[in-house]
């Protein structure tokens, strides 16, 4: 996962979904995106691994409004979010899962 760091902070009642007490993966997708699906079990699984992580997924085509703010220009795209709902982390395209593991470093 690269950088790409915009220091915003997400909320509850932004994305729909309560945050991970230690760590949030949101992920941007759109119905017709193949590795979206990939990318929502890789991330699923990684939340399952790590105790109080989250794993959120927004319909991109639902929330444009917030697509426009956090200017995600493809999906998939995976913002990680650390205990306080900061973007830490963010890259675009289906991860692999010791990348997502990696940036969760970060964020715990």
């Amino acid at each position: 996962m690269d950088g790409g760091i915009s220091r915003q902070r997400l909320d509850a009642s932004q994305l729909g979904a309560e945050l991970g007490e230690r760590a949030t993966l949101v992920q941007f997708s759109s119905a017709f995106c193949q590795p979206c699906r990939a990318t929502r079990r890789t991330l699923g699984q990684v939340a399952a691994m790590v105790e109080g992580v989250a794993h959120i997924e927004i319909d991109a085509e639902a929330h444009l409004t917030l697509v426009r703010r956090l200017d995600i220009t493809k999906t998939p795209t995976v913002l990680v979010l650390d205990g306080t709902g900061e973007v830490v982390r963010r890259a675009s395209g289906q991860p692999r899962t010791a990348d997502v593991v990696a940036a969760l470093g970060r964020a715990l």
